[in-house]
């Protein structure tokens, strides 16, 4: 019997192997539109396919960032200036960069589009931030993903193409950082039904969800410095409810966390990759050793287990009960 049941599950991933091992034919050209690409993962993944052949349309939110980019790649990748980050003015960020797209596009329609651009706000708890935060985190990781998708969605499903969204292990199971966790979870929610009414346009949808990677938004000594200004700005009733050496604790222990990010961010674009010019991507990719084997199976265990592991090394409040 447990024979028997090996060979199945054997057999299962050797045909989800092959299955995944076939690439989508005429590459060359196909274009993709990825966000975010001054650098981190937008930046490895333009370059991972404008060697495979692909035509990358690269929106970076910095003319510098723009300039490196297409000084180290080929005449086939270009590049807009896309901000999302200014808040007050997404749709107007938004606008000139789907008309630059669909100039370059034309009747051939965009093949894919990857939502990389996104912010992480500081280490903190929930309470030690300021309501603007959270809308600035919103705003940038959620609202600018769906109006962006919206508004390029004639475009892929007239290629019939692929959707890539950017998500995180803390869309799967919040551990940390409450808005941002928030945030991924909101667009875990807009993928999937996403996926589920496109599906007869023959348009694929994958969410990736990487682990802790070193990153911008995991710099250390910024994410540092972020964590202390967050923490001089909070109000006194809260600092005492706390206390200094709690926030000491905290400090201590956000920094040990950035110190272990993995800088193998191929683990991460890799999957990009695959499921833009793989004839059958996953629906989810979870990107990184920790992602993997720690934060998935946790998020199966019991919620009373789960918490446990989550929080039995975090530093007491001075007034916990």
């Amino acid at each position: 019997m447990w024979l028997c049941l090996a060979a199945l599950v054997g057999l299962y991933f050797l045909l989800r192997w092959y299955r995944e091992r076939q690439v989508v034919s005429h590459l060359r050209d196909k274009y993709v539109f990825i966000t975010g690409c001054d650098s981190g993962f937008g930046n490895l993944l333009a370059r991972q396919l404008d060697l495979r052949g692909l035509r990358v349309l690269a929106a970076c939110l910095t003319e510098e960032g723009a300039q490196q980019l297409r000084g180290q790649m080929s005449d086939r990748l270009e590049t807009v200036i896309l901000d999302v980050t200014k808040t007050e003015s997404i749709s107007a960020a938004i606008s000139p960069a789907t008309q630059w797209v669909r100039e370059r596009v034309g009747d051939r329609g965009l093949w894919g589009m990857v939502n990389n651009a996104g912010i992480f706000h500081p280490h903190c708890y929930i309470e030690w931030l300021k309501m603007e935060t959270y809308m600035e985190v919103f705003k940038v990781n959620l609202i600018g993903l769906i109006e962006l998708t919206l508004s390029m969605l004639p475009l892929v499903r007239r290629a019939r193409g692929r959707i890539v969204n950017v998500s995180s292990i803390l869309g799967r199971i919040a551990s940390f950082g409450g808005i941002y966790c928030s945030s991924k979870y909101g667009v875990e929610a807009f993928s999937d039904i996403l996926r589920r009414e496109l599906q007869h346009f023959g348009v694929k949808i994958s969410i990736v969800e990487p682990g802790y990677f070193r990153t911008g938004m995991t710099e250390l000594q910024r994410c540092l410095e972020k964590l202390k200004q967050a923490w001089e700005e909070v109000p006194e009733h809260v600092k005492e409810a706390y206390g200094q050496k709690f926030f000491d604790a905290h400090y201590n222990g956000v920094k040990q966390e950035l110190l272990k990010c993995s800088t193998n961010l191929n683990l991460v674009t890799d999957c990009m990759e695959h499921a833009l010019t793989s004839v059958y991507p996953r629906t989810r990719y979870s990107a990184g050793w920790d992602s993997q084997f720690f934060f998935i199976p946790l998020s199966y265990l019991p919620t009373s287990l789960s918490d446990y592991i989550l929080t039995r090394s975090w530093p007491k409040p001075a007034q916990a009960v």
